[in-house]
This record gives C-alpha cells, structure tokens and sequence, in this order.
C-alpha cells in the first residue's frame, strides 16, 4: 500500500515528540484535524444498542455514541462520513457505503462479516432450540467463515483500495459474547455459550488474516471487553432485550469503553 498521508503525518507526529516534546499535544491534534475519515460496516459501527440514533439514518441505526462518532468529536478530523449500517452485510458495504470513499480519504474503518456469517439466526435459533441445534448452527457458521466469507471480505476491501489507495484501513474485530462460569442462572448452557464464543474467536482469527493479507490493520476487542460480556458483574453487551434488534450488541459503555480504546489505538 501507498504511504499515505496519514502515514506521513505520523512520522512527522513521531518527529515532532522527540525534537519538542512539549508540543507533542499540539501536533497531535494538527495531524487528527488533517485527516478525512470514512466509518463503514454493520450495527457494531452503527452504534446500535448505544442509541439514541440519528433519525435521519432510519433503519441503519446510527448512533453518536458509536466509536465513529466518538473518535471524530474527539479528534476533529477535517472531514468525517458515518455510512455503517445496522444489519449490513459485505455486499451491502460495496454497494451503498462507498461513496464518500474517494483518493482524498486517509482513515476507514469498518466491522463486517458477522451478518454475512449468520449472526442473527446463530442467536435465535441457540436461545429458542436445543443445545444440538445451536451447536450445529454454530458450526455451519464456522464453515461459512472459512469458504465463503474469505473471498466476500476480499471483494469489500479491494473496493476500499481501488477508491482510496493510500488510505489507512482499521478493521475491527467482535467482542466474545459471554463470560463463562459467570453470574448467569438462566439462559444458554455452558457448552451453548462457549460454542458461540469460539465462533468469535475463528471469525476474529479470519478477519486479521485478511485484513493482514490486504496491508490493512487489525483492532481486536476481545481484550477491552474481557470482564465486560454477558454474564459477567459489568456487562458491555446487551442480552436478550426489547427492542429486541438491540440483543447482543454493545451498549455505550461498550463503544466507548471497548470500541473506541481498540480503534483509537490501531489508529
């Protein structure tokens, strides 16, 4: 990948600590105001679960209080566009999240893969069938990740390069959902839970490779949310709860105490 602006800011950032540390601050924030930031992806982007969210995003549930928004109100960069959207798969981030992407973009980021992996059937089906089915589901997930989530994850980021070739690329990971042998009585069984966390896991593990593979980094979240899933004394994950699309995604504890640590330190 090109050395981008971004990049070249950051060797000047590093330059500027060592010759003047006193200024360091100031440059800090003359490099974040440089920047042009484009925030793609799913509801764990979009803010749902955080709320409130936008009216004008209707059903793509953008939220302030989603890591995006958050960086950019922190940071100041010169230009910020918020597509993300709650439910969006990979084919729905090339098709209609792209188009403030250009050559003059520095920074996206993005979380996408878990709806294209079932996501939202792998939790209906292991909270309303048996153990069995939920972990057969769990495992026809895993298999999705490994053949046909590979080359969907390609498509979306060699649409990002071709548009924005010297931008800085974050993909961002999803938390485990539940801490095991915690505070929950009812629910999922044991075996329910850590099938569902070790689909995290292998979908993490994909998402790094290629991200990786496209010169793009990574920001696992697994660290910052650990002591902070279902099931554990400080939750920064919705359980099953109304509205019920709001289930399983991070509340605004978890933007900004998960999300936002994770992206703002890839960055």
């Amino acid at each position: 990948m090109k050395l981008s602006r971004f990049a070249a800011l950051s060797s000047t950032l590093l330059l500027g600590a060592v010759l003047a540390f006193t200024g360091a601050g100031q440059v800090q924030a003359a490099e974040a105001a440089a920047l042009d930031y484009v925030a793609l992806g799913d509801s764990y982007s979009s803010g749902l679960g955080a709320g409130p969210y936008d009216s004008a995003s209707g059903n793509c549930k953008r939220s302030n209080k989603a890591y995006p928004s958050l960086w950019a109100a922190a940071n100041a960069p010169s230009s910020f566009a918020f597509t993300a959207c709650s439910g969006a798969r990979t084919g729905d981030v090339t098709g209609s999240q792209l188009g403030p992407v250009n050559s003059g973009t520095d920074l996206v980021s993005i979380t996408v893969g878990g709806n294209d992996a079932g996501f939202a059937d792998v939790m209906t089906t292991c909270v309303l069938q048996s153990e069995a089915s939920c972990v057969a589901r769990v495992n026809t997930a895993r298999a999705y990740v490994d053949n046909t989530l590979p080359g969907q994850l390609d498509s979306v980021y060699n649409a990002i390069s071709a548009k924005a070739p010297a931008a800085e690329v974050v993909v961002i990971g999803y938390p485990r959902f539940y801490q095991l042998s915690g505070t929950c009585v009812v629910g999922l069984s044991e075996v329910e839970r850590s099938a569902i966390n070790g689909a995290a896991d292998h979908l993490n593990t994909l998402l790094a490779k290629r991200a990786a593979d496209h010169g793009y980094r990574f920001a696992d979240v697994t660290g910052p949310f650990t002591g902070h899933e279902i099931c554990s004394p400080s939750t920064w994950l919705h359980s099953v709860t109304f509205p019920i699309g709001e289930s399983y995604h991070p509340t605004a504890q978890g933007q900004s105490g998960g999300y936002l640590p994770a992206f703002s330190s890839a960055v």
